[in-house]
This record gives structure tokens, sequence and C-alpha cells, in this order.
């Protein structure tokens, strides 16, 4: 038994930390499936789904799905995400993993597994320093040390946008970041995501907003994590080879920070690769999760080591 206590239903909690309000969406394995009858064990420790900007826990889609067939997955709005409280910029990562860990507590969690895409990575690699205890295997998509130089001037102009109500030129200028800036390269579905984002972002209620914001200025510091010593634990770091916001050097530079890391190249994909190839996403996290090798994946351009070179 991977949990203290098995819940058979999909259910929705509260929690509270340092005076914030925030929620998780914990599913039990198998519950997808019209035949489980909750009695049968996930073969995997639990699965916590960390997500990037303008991801709430409600949007893993696809990818729950195919993570229940092997464990119970619990997806997080933190402080600052979705239905949490506005968390002000100047409340740092550590803050944001100590409320994680105050989550996993709440639900008597001793060992998991970890999913954390973009802006939640930072929190699964500081959960991996403060907590190795906690952490069995760790996936981290589209991830770096801190924002680029040359992207940063978009980002603030982005935020302009935000604060001045132009959502149309905020939308604009997120899809710049978030979606492919190369020609002529291969994104799966990458004109129908593009369509589905703009639609959301030009219809941003304000309070989403706020969060977008205080998030952004919060990743804009320049120390964002301290990469003097990585997490020990088992971590695969995944790009997708046309990401211009997280490009893949910037990836791997992360990983080999990590003394048991492997990095990989999704194929035909960019930031998005949650939305772009959720199967796919789900394959690579699933075999990396049972020990698997994942090298003979046909939407990998490889696998490294970065750490032993």
């Amino acid at each position: 038994m991977l949990t203290a206590t098995r819940i058979n239903t999909t259910t929705v909690k509260e929690h509270h930390y340092e005076g914030f309000r925030y929620e998780s969406r914990f599913s039990p394995y198998g519950c997808n499936s019209p035949d489980n009858t909750g009695s049968s064990e996930p073969t995997l420790f639990p699965v916590v789904l960390i997500g990037g900007a303008f991801q709430r826990k409600e949007d893993w889609g696809r990818i729950e799905k195919g993570l229940l067939m092997h464990a119970d997955v619990l997806a997080v709005d933190l402080p600052g995400w979705g239905a949490g409280d506005l968390l002000p910029p100047e409340y740092d990562i550590d803050f944001l993993t100590h409320a994680l860990i105050r989550l996993l507590d709440d639900y008597g969690l001793t060992r998991i597994n970890v999913l954390a895409g973009s802006y939640g990575t930072a929190i699964g690699y500081r959960l991996g320093q403060l907590r190795p205890d906690l952490l069995e295997r760790m996936v981290l998509i589209g991830t770096m040390p801190a924002i680029p130089d040359d992207i940063r001037p978009a980002v603030y102009e982005g935020i302009e946008h935000a604060l001045a109500g132009r959502k149309e030129e905020f939308a604009a200028m997120s899809l710049q970041w978030l979606t492919t800036r190369k020609e002529g390269v291969t994104v799966k579905m990458l004109n129908v995501i593009r369509r589905i984002l703009w639609g959301r972002l030009v219809a941003i209620e304000d309070a989403e907003i706020d969060k977008f914001v205080a998030n952004t200025r919060r990743l804009l510091e320049p120390n964002l994590i301290d990469t003097t010593v990585g997490p020990q634990a088992p971590i695969l770091f995944g790009v997708g080879e046309h990401d211009t916001f997280t490009p893949p050097h910037l990836c791997r530079s992360l990983a080999q920070t990590c003394p048991s890391a492997q990095f990989v190249q999704i194929k035909e994909s960019d930031h998005l690769i949650h939305l772009e190839r959720p199967g796919d996403l789900v394959d690579l996290a699933v075999r990396f999760y049972h020990r698997i090798p994942v090298g003979d994946a046909p939407y990998l351009l490889g696998v490294e080591e970065p750490a032993t070179k």
C-alpha cells in the first residue's frame, strides 16, 4: 500500500501554510477504468504533478489519465496557482517547496515520484535537495537554471501588457515565449495549440493575471535555485528539441548538476510537450519510474548522462 489511507474516488483537498490557502486533487489508481473496484494496488509510488504557468490542477488531462493506469496521481495548485491564494513575488522557491511538503504531510505520503513542468521544475528540483527521503524518482520537463538574458525583455514586456489590461498583446507575447520561434520546423499540434492558448489568454481573468505577474517576477530572480549541490535521486530531464523558452542546452546544463541524471530531447515538440505529445510524455515518465531504459523510445533523439561527461 503506497498511501497511508486508500481513497477510491477523486477528491479535492484544501491546505494551509503560513497563512496561504491552496488546493490539491487526488485521483486514485485505476479510477478512470470502468471495471476498477478499488481493490487492486498501484505498481508505482504516487505521482505528484507540479505544473507550469497557466496550468491548473485540473489541466493535466491525458497525462493524468495515462498515469492512473500505474499509480495514484496528486495534482497541486500551490500558492500562486489556480485555486491557491495569490503569492507575492517576494516569497521564493523555498517557500513553495515547504508548502508542497506540508501538502504531502497532509496526505501522509512518505515516498513519491514527481512529474514537473516549466515553472514547477524549480520546486521539484528544490524538493529533491530539501527532502531526498521523500523522492523516489523525478521527471523534469522544460527546465533551466534561470530565465536567459535574451528572453528577459520579452518577459518584462508581457508583464507590462498584463498589468495594463492589454490582453491581446499579452496573449501574443505569451505565445511568443511558449511556442517555438524557429522557422521551418515541425512541432506536433502547434497551430491547434496556439489557437487554444490564444482563446484562453485573451479571456484570462484579472485574478489569474495577478498570479501570473507575481509568479513571473519570482522566475526572473537571478538566483532562482541553488545548483551548488544537485539532488541525489534519479532524475530525467526532458526538453522539446525546438524549445526556445527553455532551450536544450540550458536544460542539459541543469542536468549536469545532478549525479544520477539523464537528459533527453523529445522530437517535434517545443515547450508545451504536455499538450503536444501527452501520450509520449506518459510513456517516458512511466518507463523511467519503472526503471525501463528509455533509449529506444521512437520519440526521443537519444539519451545522455551529462554528469558523467
